[in-house]
């Protein structure tokens, strides 16, 4: 006996359908939309009829057409609203404000002189109509705000679990900045928050499968499988950096030896070059990038060897995962072909089939555009996402 389906749930999956194909391919009629995601044309009218009604899609000018009625094509209307995006780093806060395909429009970074969690949610908080003003859209309605973070997150909850950069446990970041600042607040793993980014606007656009590897103060590799995010039985997936590099080896911020990270993120490349050359300890990546360019063979040689040892650990990845592409980001991507070459070279060394492509990203405002995206995301129904949620705020 065929049952049938609950009508809430088929047109929340409509919805999706339909905003996901005209996220993807542009405008398209309501004929065309039938016609591609084969729903009925009752079906598709129903579905854009409410999207216009809540100013989620916009309908275009008719295009012209031989033969009846000229269709009219719909689209998302990204300047629907703005959205927030906070990116948590060491000592500071990168902050963007964007309309809701993630397009910037102000962005600043500021120091963050305190983790405490009550003292960060009131530094975010302070910063928002900053931002708002800053954008030049003071009539517009804020949607949300999107945090991104290292740590392991209960994305359902909006919690931090475990920070092992930041020190906190069970922490409710989401909850107090949504309590301070009245719009709905998500929270993310920062290379899963860029992750989505890439998904719905960036590299990864057109794949279902794909890495996303981030080499910054960490490692660390999300996956996109089937379209969807994979955030694992805990939200811990994609810790890529604490894979053991070295049997009882160097000391890593996890508490364990021998991780990856621990000798080839940005900071322990710049830490290896330091001991290798006597340098000061105020010896950073700007002096690291003029030794790569001057081909002093010290910064090549750690360097490349740090390139060589992510490809290598990132192959048995590969082999268990088979990506359509690898998109590649964080700042260590700044350092060039003297990183990328040998990661390349040992991916292919070690890969049982033909490695995926390497897609270097290195934009501006890249990291905090990932945490505005999860309002995007949530906004538009690309994927269920947990959020706290609290009444829209516009700043007139």
């Amino acid at each position: 006996m065929k049952l049938k389906g609950d009508q809430t749930t088929a047109r929340a999956m409509n919805r999706r359908l339909i905003l996901n194909l005209l996220r993807q391919e542009g405008p398209k009629s309501r004929a065309e939309l039938a016609t591609i995601t084969q729903l009925s044309p009752a079906a598709v009218t129903f579905v854009v009829g409410d999207l216009v009604e809540e100013g989620i899609v916009t309908e275009g000018e008719a295009v012209s057409s031989f033969t009846g009625r000229r269709p009219i094509p719909v689209e998302i209307n990204y300047g629907h609203g703005l959205a927030i995006g906070f990116k948590l780093m060491s000592d500071t806060v990168e902050c963007v404000a964007t309309d809701l395909a993630t397009s910037p429009l102000a962005a600043i970074r500021i120091p963050m002189p305190s983790r405490a969690p009550d003292d960060v949610a009131d530094l975010l908080a302070a910063t928002v109509p900053r931002l708002v003003g800053l954008a030049g859209r003071t009539h517009a309605k804020l949607t949300g705000i999107g945090i991104s973070m290292p740590g392991v997150i209960n994305h359902e909850q909006t919690m931090c679990i475990r920070s092992h950069r930041f020190k906190w446990d069970n922490v409710p970041l989401a909850s107090l900045l949504a309590n301070r600042a009245n719009v709905p607040v998500w929270l993310e793993d920062d290379t899963n928050a860029y992750a989505i980014a890439q998904q719905l606007f960036g590299l990864g656009r057109q794949h279902r499968n794909m890495a996303v590897l981030a080499v910054g103060v960490g490692i660390s590799c999300a996956l996109v499988i089937e379209g969807k995010l994979y955030r694992g039985a805990n939200g811990a997936a994609g810790k890529f950096g604490h894979t053991l590099y070295e049997e009882n080896g160097r000391l890593c911020e996890c508490g364990k030896r021998g991780c990856l990270m621990a000798y080839h993120s940005e900071i322990s490349m710049l830490r290896r070059w330091r001991e290798a050359t006597g340098g000061s300890e105020y010896l950073g990546a700007p002096e690291l990038r003029q030794a790569l360019a001057a081909e002093d063979p010290t910064a090549v040689r750690i360097v490349e060897d740090a390139g060589r040892g992510i490809g290598t650990a990132l192959a048995n990845l590969v082999n268990v995962t088979d990506p359509e592409v690898i998109v590649a980001g964080g700042e260590a991507v700044s350092l060039g072909e003297h990183f990328l070459t040998p990661l390349q070279e040992a991916l292919a060394r070690r890969t049982f089939r033909t490695p995926p492509p390497i897609l270097p990203d290195w934009e501006d405002n890249s990291w905090a555009r990932g945490a505005a995206a999860l309002v995007t995301q949530k906004m538009f129904d690309f994927e269920s996402v947990g959020g706290v949620a609290k009444p829209f705020q516009s700043f007139a």
